[in-house]
């Protein structure tokens, strides 16, 4: 298994832009500060020793080496001991809705950037718990196979996207009977669903599934996100945005939460429903819910030993930087008399 200690300092990479920048104007300033003495022809003429490429390849050096600066500090590390052990928790299955409507904007910075911010506090909370994903629009997915490993299930939910699932819809119904196929074949009052959409359900079937999951045991919990009064899909191409999705008509497609579909398909499955806002996701009153679970013990494996990986970037580093404290711009002897025999053969 592998992971980061340090992970927040990742966004240290976004000084590596801003040294090239400084590079390039510097090296703009250096070329106008030239000129001021004369003609650059005459000027490469008197100074025959410096070396245009390695000012380049010190600045290349010292880029990597402060990458591999910022990647000791990160701390890679590396399970190296994988022991058994035995949990006591409920199972969870989370249904996520990646369908275009939930790019929309009635929540902050949108509904499924929303979503999955609060599935990663309820990750922080959980507690000898398994958890598993499944992505769903015109179609289901699983994105996490049910499991106790909360790191694991933090960088699965990191990519998910409104572009993992080509064909669009909401089609809540299918999404529930993966989730319950994902439990596999042990029964118990230890197991909840919970769907979390605008519950824009472009599908039949949802309470029907509800309800079967109720039959086993399975509780089923929704979560509104949206807003009642709705809301256009706004279109970004990268970070600009375009304008809003429309209808072949040319209308702008608004997107409501649709609560009475959400609040049937909760009443169905023995579960609760709560609409989620920008202070609260809804997800604490749903944990309370899952807490009041019959627990079930079962055994698990995770690692237990992690080895860093700093010393080998520190180290790493700290070569690159003596090779570029060495480097001088001054051409090497081996160039100049290869050069100067090169222009007496001419």
């Amino acid at each position: 298994m592998f992971q980061l200690e340090n992970k927040y300092y990742l966004y240290a990479f976004g000084l590596i832009p801003v040294f090239i920048i400084i590079y390039m104007v510097i090296n703009i300033w250096r070329k106008k500060a030239l000129k001021t003495f004369g003609d650059m022809t005459v000027i490469q003429i008197l100074f025959p020793d410096v070396s245009k490429s390695k000012r380049f390849w010190k600045f290349i050096l010292f880029c990597v080496a402060f990458a591999f600066v910022v990647m000791g500090i990160v701390n890679p590390q590396v399970g190296t001991k994988l022991e058994e052990v035995k949990r006591k928790g409920a199972d969870l299955m989370i249904c996520l809705d990646v369908s275009n409507s939930m790019k929309a904007e009635d929540l902050q910075p949108n509904r499924l950037e929303k979503a999955k911010q609060a599935i990663s506090k309820l990750l922080d909370k959980l507690e000898g718990d398994r958890i598993g994903i499944v992505v769903f629009a015109g179609q289901a997915y699983v994105q996490l196979p049910i499991t106790t490993d909360y790191s694991a299930a933090k960088l699965f939910l990191e990519s998910i996207s409104t572009d993992l699932i080509p064909n669009q819809g909401t089609d809540i119904g299918a999404a529930i009977d993966l989730a319950m196929e994902s439990f596999g074949k042990d029964e118990g009052k230890n197991k909840a669903i919970v769907v979390i959409t605008d519950g824009e359900d472009n599908e039949a079937g949802a309470v029907k599934s509800a309800e079967a999951a109720a039959e086993k045991g399975i509780a089923i919990h929704t979560i509104g996100m949206g807003s009642a009064e709705g809301t256009p899909i706004p279109m970004y191409r990268g970070t600009v945005r375009e304008g809003f999705r429309k209808d072949k008509q040319g209308n702008t497609i608004v997107t409501k939460l649709n609560e009475q579909t959400l609040e049937q398909i909760s009443a169905a499955g023995n579960g609760i429903y709560v609409r989620a806002s920008n202070s609260d996701a809804g997800l604490n009153n749903v944990l309370d819910a899952i807490n009041k679970l019959e627990k079930k013990q079962f055994d698990s494996k995770m690692y237990s030993d992690y080895e860093d990986r700093f010393q080998w970037f520190i180290s790493a580093s700290l070569l690159l930087l003596i090779i570029e404290t060495f480097l001088t711009e001054r051409k090497s002897k081996l160039y100049q008399r290869l050069n100067l025999f090169g222009n007496e053969k001419q």
